[in-house]
């Protein structure tokens, strides 16, 4: 059986057998798409039924040298995992050839995060008066108010907003709802971009319900979200490296530097482990260093 026949079969079987989500099924894809270029490149051309333990520890090292981060290892040696499953599900293999690979060990690298002034000087960058102003401005409140991921922003639905009670309906990875309170800033400029500008968009069928749509009134992609993202933070005269990923990191890091419970925060970022939420709790130093010399014990005088 061919890699293309059995690339198909397991995207249906990550559909259909995992209910994965569209975004994470794409990341297995692209995993198994490296690894076919790889084994398909050398003089062998490795079929799918005779891949070895030493193949995909060749293909790793190969990523190694391509310069691929530890934690891009680790998503990729995932990907081939899931993959052989399927084809030992499918008794397509008797074996799974990825299983004795350790994967790479992470380090707890944190992405960047803004100062309040940045994050206010990201959103005052927004130029109102342009069509698209006022609902960059709206996502960028909500981006920062929520903690939200980007796949989460573009996919936040009209019906789903509780403005009265002050909260979202929030759809998350593995399609888990949740509950998140949003501010009276963005609830403010999500209603202004409702009320005044959307409406003057041709909403395509199907996207009538979608909050915030492009200019052809579809729903905007995650990439259109970054550029915009990346334009007004340069705008804003920020030279750090920021994505939508920094506003949810930097909500996470303020709301726990004055004094946000973790498990809270772990809540609302729609976390599973509070492991991860540590991830993006990072404290700066000056802010560990007033806290140790206003409680602990010696410190009193």
């Amino acid at each position: 059986m061919s890699w293309d026949l059995l690339r198909k079969g397991y995207k249906a079987w990550l559909q259909l057998e995992k209910g994965l989500s569209a975004n994470t099924i794409s990341a297995y894809l692209h995993d198994v798409d490296l690894l076919v270029q790889y084994l398909m490149s050398s003089e062998d051309q490795v079929k799918p039924t005779s891949v070895t333990n030493n193949h995909l520890r060749t293909f790793l090292a190969h990523c190694v040298e391509q310069g691929m981060s530890a934690r891009s290892q680790a998503r990729v040696l995932s990907g081939m995992k899931s993959f052989f499953r399927y084809l030992v599900a499918e008794k397509i293999r008797d074996d799974n050839p990825a299983l004795l690979i350790d994967t790479p060990r992470l380090g707890r690298k944190l992405p960047e995060v803004l100062t309040l002034p940045e994050v206010e000087a990201l959103l005052y960058a927004v130029d109102l008066s342009k069509p698209e102003g006022h609902r960059n401005r709206a996502m960028l409140e909500t981006l920062y108010s929520c903690g939200l991921r980007v796949s989460e922003l573009v996919s936040l639905q009209i019906s789903n907003l509780q403005f009265d009670q002050g909260y979202i309906r929030v759809i998350g990875k593995g399609d888990k709802e949740r509950l998140v309170p949003i501010g009276k800033t963005a609830i403010k400029f999500n209603t202004i971009w409702m009320n005044e500008t959307r409406p003057s968009v041709v909403v395509r069928k199907g996207f009538e319900n979608t909050l915030y749509l492009n200019r052809l009134g579809k729903q905007l992609s995650r990439v259109s979200v970054f550029n915009m993202i990346k334009m007004n933070a340069k705008a804003a005269g920020i030279n750090k490296s920021i994505s939508p990923h920094t506003l949810r990191h930097s909500f996470a890091t303020h709301l726990v530097e004055r004094g946000a419970d973790l498990r809270a925060v772990q809540e609302m970022l729609g976390h599973e482990s509070i492991t991860t939420t540590e991830i993006y709790t990072h404290l700066d130093r000056e802010y560990l260093r007033e806290t140790i010399i206003r409680y602990h014990p010696r410190n009193k005088r």
